[in-house]
């Protein structure tokens, strides 16, 4: 049994969301496809992307294709979960930007994850992709409160999530899958105790 299948969604996996594409000023951000596994492994694999996040590591197009199975479960599941971010205009990936369900304190929470390639950083298309996720998920999944866990020493992805609208909830801090999660969490929507 997967971490999904104990969660208590109620009638979220019914949904049909229908947005298998959102645009940004820079940016489209489509639902993945098999054709994506590579920039799956391209991203996930390269050291300087994970080195907060070890346990995300991939080293096989195996994994890949694992990875991209449970993106792909979770999208027809609740008819949301991670998209993959290209410049408008191109059909390179440069990253993946995303929500998914999962629970915070034995509360159901939607999970902001945002992870692009380095050749795409410090020019602010990860805070554009995730602001885009945040005002989606504002007006398709009101009732969900969302976070983002970000480890303290990574100080870009704190940035990212500022910019996304998030703010720090210290009340919420503790232990993650790779270490100490600070979290973040979304201005609107419902308050997490």
């Amino acid at each position: 049994m997967g971490r999904h299948d104990r969660l208590n969604v109620g009638s979220m996996g019914d949904r049909k969301m229908g947005d298998d594409e959102l645009l940004t000023t820079r940016l489209s951000l489509r639902r993945p496809t098999r054709r994506d596994i590579e920039m799956i492994l391209s991203v996930h694999s390269d050291p300087r992307t994970c080195i907060d996040n070890p346990s995300d590591a991939l080293a096989t197009r195996e994994e890949a294709e694992r990875l991209f199975e449970r993106w792909d479960d979770h999208w027809r599941r609740f008819g949301f979960g991670y998209w993959v971010a290209r410049r408008r205009g191109s059909e390179t990936p440069v990253g993946f930007c995303g929500i998914k369900t999962m629970q915070l304190k034995d509360e159901n929470v939607l999970n902001l994850f945002y992870r692009f390639h380095p050749s795409a950083w410090g020019c602010g298309l990860a805070s554009e992709a995730a602001a885009a996720v945040v005002r989606w998920a504002a007006r398709q999944l009101p009732d969900y409160p969302l976070i983002a866990r970000v480890r303290p020493q990574n100080v870009a992805s704190q940035r990212v999530a500022t910019r996304a609208g998030l703010i720090r909830a210290e009340h919420l801090d503790g232990p993650g899958y790779d270490g100490f999660d600070w979290i973040y969490k979304s201005e609107s929507g419902p308050e997490l105790c």
